[in-house]
Order: C-alpha cells, then structure tokens, then sequence
C-alpha cells in the first residue's frame, strides 16, 4: 500500500479566521511533511500567527471482519515500529486497514482485505469517518463493518512481501476481542473504535 504524496490538498471550506500565509515543503518521501504558516483571529480579539508541520500520507479505510455465525472477528497482528519506539509490544493486533492509494474506501478496504487476511469481502457498510490525529496529521480514515465466513478464504493473506509485510491472521470471539481492550491487548485507536461499534450494535451482528 504506497503512498502516493502530492502535496496537501486545498481546503474547499474556508473559514474567515483563519488565513494561511504560507506553506513549506520539509520532506516528501513516503509521507509528505509541510510546515504551514496562518493567521489566526483569537477570542481575545487579537491576531496570532502561527507555524505548524502537518504530516501528509493520504487517507485510509478499515474494517471489522465478522463471522456472525461464529459470533467472532478476524483481525491481524503486525509489526509496528514507532510503537516498538515508544518500548511496547512491537506487534500490534489490529483491524484490516490501508490506504486509499486513489481509490475509493470501499475498493481499497475490499483490497487491503483480501491482500492481509485472505478473505473477499463485497458489499462492505460504511459505518462513520474520522480524523485520526487531527493536530498533526491530514489522515482520514473510513469505517467499515464486513461479514464472512471464516471457513472460506480466497488467498493466503498475510500482506504483501514486496512491502516488507509479514502479518498473522486471528480469528478471535467476539467477547473476547471486547474484553482485550481493557487488559490493553487490543490498544489501536481504530480497531477500539469499530469493537466499540460492534458492541453497541450487537444485534446487527447475529448470526
């Protein structure tokens, strides 16, 4: 899943307190890093300007992967370096996600799925979006719930090797899963995100 960075795109909401003045590439790689100068109006009545670098690398979709009948969910489990950085567990167990790469949410989660677990997913519900990190990142990722059946999978999963992936596939009861977020097995922001939909909305997901 490359990135594809060309730049940020221009905002089409504009919002008259806020003025930008200035803008300033500091890397363009895999991710796309730009300084940003504007103007403020405060509360206060007075003028701030302010600097901030806002990281760019596209945005994304995920996925809960169910099994209704089975009343569990596929999940992965994949290396993490920045939380390796921060001195956690290094493999972080996860929903499906990836990014658009110029796609739409729905053909990008249908891929990202197939590529990571092996399971063809159609007709996928979009649930909400949200912005991730939104003090420093432009990232807005799409949320989607997908049912299955454990039992037939279209490929091996696993990632893509020329990409450096290496990704394990859970399947794990869904009360289960509930329950790995308070003992912090589960502590990634959107896989808590969509368990939490899930739990909230259990009836949906009846077998």
């Amino acid at each position: 899943m490359a990135a594809a960075n060309e730049g940020f795109r221009m905002s089409t909401h504009h919002d008259p307190r806020v003025r930008i003045i200035g803008r300033r590439t500091l890397w363009d790689g895999f991710i796309h890093l730009e300084e940003v100068t504007l103007e403020q109006d405060m509360s206060n009545g007075m003028t701030a300007t302010l600097k901030r670098e806002v990281h760019d690398h596209g945005s994304a979709a995920t996925i809960l992967l169910v099994d209704a009948k089975r009343q569990s969910v596929v999940l992965v489990r994949q290396l993490r370096v920045p939380v390796l950085l921060q001195g956690d567990e290094a493999y972080m167990i996860e929903a499906v996600a990836g990014l658009l790469d110029d796609d739409t949410p729905e053909v990008a989660i249908a891929r990202e799925a197939l590529e990571e677990t092996g399971y063809h997913v159609e007709g996928a519900t979009h649930l909400f979006d949200a912005y991730m990190s939104p003090g420093a990142l432009t990232e807005r990722t799409s949320f989607f719930v997908g049912h299955i059946d454990v039992t037939e999978k279209r490929g091996d999963g696993g990632g893509l090797a020329h990409e450096g992936e290496d990704i394990e596939v859970l399947e794990i009861p869904l009360d289960r899963a509930f329950a790995m977020i308070a003992t912090g097995e589960i502590c990634d922001a959107k896989t808590i995100m969509l368990l939490q939909w899930a739990k909230l909305n259990r009836n949906e997901l009846s077998g």
